[in-house]
């Protein structure tokens, strides 16, 4: 437990070497100390106090030096980001190609569906023009029948029109012949008498 606060504030206190080529290095915090050597781009320093411009520095090796504060960076350097960024971009490629299959194989699914739905319209309109040629065909046939019954109708009122005037004109006929002939007859029998 006492480890973890000094863990903690040691995580906090870490910094990289900006990325530039190569820092100077000093044995104290000014410029006014001798260069003691260089640091390169990228390297990893932990940082124990500031004073100034200066931040004394314990690199991975373990020794301290001073080196201007304006050199040193929050996060990793180019060189240690780099393969972490490769992974990132083989991690995101790979989810571009899952995503890119799974797209792909929707949109075939989508295709083999609108296909399918397209032939069966094509089918129904198909089976449309045969009905509607059969609906034509069976109304020509429905008016030559109406008119067929029409003429049927005109021939049926004729016939009934010929009894009916026969039957007219026989009664008519008989009903002025027959008492002319009956009086006719009368009048015979009473000349006998």
């Amino acid at each position: 437990m006492a480890g973890s606060p000094a863990q903690a504030e040691e995580a906090d206190n870490v910094r990289w070497v900006s990325d530039s080529l190569n820092t100077y290095v000093r044995s104290g915090p000014t410029d006014g100390y001798r260069i003691v050597g260089t640091l390169t781009s990228g390297h990893k320093v932990e940082v124990l106090r500031t004073q100034g411009d200066y931040s004394q520095v314990r690199g991975e090796d373990g020794g301290t030096v001073w080196i201007p504060s304006r050199d040193l960076q929050e996060v990793p350097g180019q060189a240690e980001r780099l393969p972490q960024l490769e992974q990132k971009v083989t991690e995101l490629t790979t989810q571009l190609d899952g995503i890119d299959n799974s797209w792909k194989t929707r949109v075939q699914g989508m295709q083999e569906t609108l296909d399918s739905r397209k032939a069966l319209i094509d089918e129904l309109q198909a089976a449309r023009s045969t009905l509607d040629i059969e609906l034509s065909q069976a109304r020509s046939e429905l008016r030559e029948v109406q008119a067929q019954l029409g003429e049927e109708n005109q021939q049926v009122l004729m016939r009934y029109m010929v009894y009916g005037g026969s039957i007219a004109g026989g009664g008519l006929l008989a009903g002025l012949i027959l008492p002319t002939m009956l009086r006719v007859r009368r009048k015979r029998s009473d000349q006998w008498v």
